[in-house]
């Protein structure tokens, strides 16, 4: 059977590649064919146009694996009322294997990866002041995919253990014709974050500081951070978020007076930070979204039809609007829709996509020099508590604990897709279930299990 959607009949889809957006500064590389798209410097360049295009899709980056993060974690905190099956069965841990939702976020993902596999077996074509920035955008782009893959589908990693909990499959040659060899077979834990963490290393040093709306050596660094700090490795996800804070290439915005705001020393909200067409000087990598081939998953299933949402399908609940302190400015971004209150992070449809933000990155060094205490790493955890704890326009605290930090996580980062990552990293209950309880993680797809025998003797337990 044909199973275009599945790891095992995955192809060259290089010809596939359709839209126009902010990724691509060319005309669209519309029906490049499959024999040309790998013969020469210009067509390398196109495919990982199209890498990024496809990264873009609204059940991964375009919206819905941030989503999904926030109804697999959001219990007390928000509810979900929309109509459509398959979002109710991951917020109330009921998922089924042939959740659309699961299936679209594996087969998606491996799109990106087969993509970037090719590309990075055609390096030898591109053109050699340009090889290594080419390189590194497509290592960071399947390292993002696995990264999150292995989050959602496998179990927490514990940092000084072996690990040996089974991952997701490891793929780093192109597939193109199915056979036995493509009979693939999960990969531990320890695995996929050690080919992550090395992928992004190298990414890293190869990327440009400033590379527009790509993959960036910042880029590559941020996420290395978030990748230590899921790991519960706090040395090196403080190193890696102290290179990106002190690049000085991104800056907190204050969004009153549209300047930058410096360290601490200006209050105001982020709300400026959000629904913006473009990226803000804060943000590290973001889905750039456009009216001509899509819009924002985030805004459809957060926000309500005046910005162009369905119609409230996520309501935020008093659970987390009284975790906010009187006078937080970040508490004026939720607004009454449609009779319960929504998240305003999401109303704009067209508006970039925040993935990694500058924000994230002084509440990572901040939570990781108070767990690890003298000798800091850049300034004492009060410092970098201050800097995001004012920018809402609160008052600056004289003393911070790791709950404190954790906290200020927690509201600057609300429904941006941290909060079932970070319930589980932390070993925090989610509801009655307990951080390693099976029905926390999504199943292998079952047409992934029908199509490979080999993954259907992996299957997560309870599924």
């Amino acid at each position: 059977m044909n199973r275009l959607l599945t790891i095992l009949s995955i192809v060259v889809l290089l010809g596939l590649f359709t839209g126009c957006d902010k990724y691509l500064d060319l005309q669209p590389s519309q029906n490049i064919d499959e024999k040309i798209a790998l013969t020469s410097d210009e067509n390398v360049k196109l495919v990982l146009q199209g890498a990024y295009s496809q990264f873009a899709l609204p059940g991964i980056y375009g919206g819905n694996i941030l989503r999904n993060a926030e109804l697999m974690g959001g219990n007390g905190e928000i509810k979900w009322v929309g109509t459509y099956i398959d979002p109710r069965q991951l917020f109330n841990k009921t998922i089924l294997a042939s959740n659309s939702e699961v299936e679209v976020q594996w087969s998606d993902s491996y799109k990106v990866i087969n993509i970037t596999n090719n590309i990075l077996t055609a390096l030898d074509l591109v053109k050699a002041a340009d090889k290594g920035k080419v390189e590194g955008e497509a290592l960071f782009l399947r390292s993002l995919m696995y990264f999150d893959l292995v989050r959602f589908f496998a179990d927490q990693y514990n940092f000084g253990a072996d690990n040996t909990q089974l991952g997701v499959p490891l793929i780093l040659t192109p597939t193109g014709v199915i056979g036995e060899s493509n009979m693939v077979t999960r990969n531990t834990v320890d695995e996929v974050y050690a080919k992550v963490i090395a992928d992004l290393t190298l990414a890293a040093s190869e990327l440009p500081d400033n590379n527009g709306v790509y993959a960036s050596s910042g880029a590559a660094n941020a996420l290395l951070a978030r990748v230590y700090l899921q790991k519960g490795d706090y040395a090196n996800a403080r190193a890696a978020a102290h290179t990106v804070i002190s690049s000085g290439v991104y800056t907190l915005m204050n969004s009153y007076e549209g300047v930058l705001a410096t360290q601490g020393t200006l209050e105001g909200s982020y709300v400026g930070v959000f629904n913006e067409d473009n990226n803000t000087s804060e943000d590290i990598f973001a889905t750039q979204i456009t009216p001509q081939d899509r819009f924002s998953s985030m805004t459809e299933f957060f926000s309500v039809p005046a910005y162009g949402g369905r119609d409230g399908d996520i309501e935020i609940l008093d659970g987390h609007l009284n975790l906010y302190q009187v006078g937080d400015k970040r508490f004026d971004l939720f607004f009454n829709g449609n009779g319960s209150i929504e998240c305003g992070k999401w109303n704009n449809q067209y508006g970039v996509i925040n993935l990694i933000r500058l924000a994230e990155m002084y509440l990572i060094r901040a939570e990781c020099n108070s767990r690890l205490g003298l000798p800091y790493v850049g300034p004492a955890p009060l410092v970098d508590y201050n800097i995001i704890h004012t920018r809402a326009g609160l008052s600056a605290a004289e003393s911070v604990t790791l709950d404190d930090i954790l906290m200020e996580r927690r509201l600057e980062l609300a429904f941006e897709g941290f909060k079932i990552h970070d319930l589980r990293r932390l070993h925090q209950n989610v509801g009655a279930l307990p951080f390693n309880d099976p029905k926390l993680l999504f199943p292998i797809p079952a047409r992934e299990l029908e199509a490979n025998p080999n993954l259907k003797i992996q299957q997560n337990p309870g599924y």
